[in-house]
């Protein structure tokens, strides 16, 4: 089964999100529609419908002409503050006329709280058919229902070009000999060991500035910060409990040096365009890469390892 794209997965969120709101606001806006011209009426209609709107922030009547003609409803009550006020500039009024009689909005950072929202706009058409006005319906991203399962990240190969600034002076300087330039004999096997016996499920050496940045099975939420003693210092390991190999891993423990050794071998194979930071994650089984070009490369470990320096250096000097 294809994993969605992010893209993919939005548009399924919307189209259940649509399913959610458009029979309730299309029944309310007729509804509606028989008491278009009476303010207290609407917004008594306003006031009944709001339990069926589950999450609605702000229920509210524009005329023909996108003008408010009654008060925010919310669960809270009314407030007046935008009685009056002309939304057809809005993002969620755009292409409502004479395209769809009901539109749920693109996600905007709203006026007021600034916050993600969204707005369902549903047409209220008279008995003739002739649009007489709107119905709004503000929603918060963060108080909606989830109504879709947590997005997958795509473990295909990406590249993403750096600061153009950066690029053009390439050729202009050359690497520098970091401290972990000279101490890579004892920080690769260090890093190895304490993903392979010590619970890290992913660890980022940053080579230029000569840190390490790791994740424990323990404590996920929170990344520790290794300075290059630290990551020297096979002692280090004795700081972190033994753990088995993360059941969910992805990548065999006997590849995890491997990836390591070609991080090496990137850092050092042109004085130009360079490795200055390396990553790997044993579960989702990615390598997150950073050039002296500021390019960056996400990509699985096992096509990480095919790949030779000529590749490398071939797409990077593109």
């Amino acid at each position: 089964m294809t994993t969605p794209t992010l893209e993919e997965s939005i548009r399924r969120q919307r189209e259940l999100l649509t399913g959610l709101l458009a029979e309730a606001m299309h029944a309310l806006a007729q509804r509606c529609a028989m008491a278009i011209t009476d303010r207290a009426q609407l917004e008594l209609l306003l006031e009944q419908a709001l339990p069926e709107l589950a999450q609605c922030k702000h229920l509210y009547i524009l005329d023909a002409d996108g003008v408010q003609i009654t008060d925010n409803i919310t669960a809270q009550g009314h407030d007046a503050a935008h009685f009056g006020r002309h939304r057809m500039d809005r993002p969620y009024m755009q292409g409502i006329i004479g395209s769809t009689d009901f539109k749920l909005s693109e996600a905007y950072i709203s006026r007021n709280k600034k916050r993600p929202s969204l707005t369902a706009i549903q047409v209220i058409r008279d008995a003739a058919g002739q649009r007489i006005g709107f119905l709004g319906a503000d929603y918060d991203l963060r108080e909606l229902p989830l109504t879709g399962g947590l997005y997958r990240e795509p473990d295909t190969w990406r590249q993403i070009k750096g600061d153009p600034a950066i690029r053009s002076s390439i050729f202009q300087h050359q690497r520098a000999e970091s401290l972990m330039d000279r101490q890579m004999d004892k920080v690769l096997p260090i890093m190895n060991e304490l993903i392979i016996e010590h619970g890290v499920y992913h660890g980022k050496l940053h080579f230029s500035s000569s840190r390490g940045t790791i994740w424990h099975v323990d404590d996920p939420f929170v990344y520790r910060l290794l300075t290059i003693d630290q990551l020297t210092d096979p002692n280090t390991c004795l700081a972190y409990p033994r753990r088995p190999y993360h059941p969910r891993a992805v990548v065999p423990a006997a590849e995890v040096m491997p990836v390591f050794e070609m991080f090496r071998t990137l850092r050092f194979a042109d004085e130009n365009v360079y490795l200055r930071a390396g990553s790997l994650n044993i579960v989702n089984g990615m390598v997150g890469l950073n050039f002296s070009c500021d390019g960056s490369h996400y990509m699985r470990w096992d096509e990480f390892l095919e790949r030779n320096t000529g590749f490398w250096f071939g797409t990077l000097n593109k």
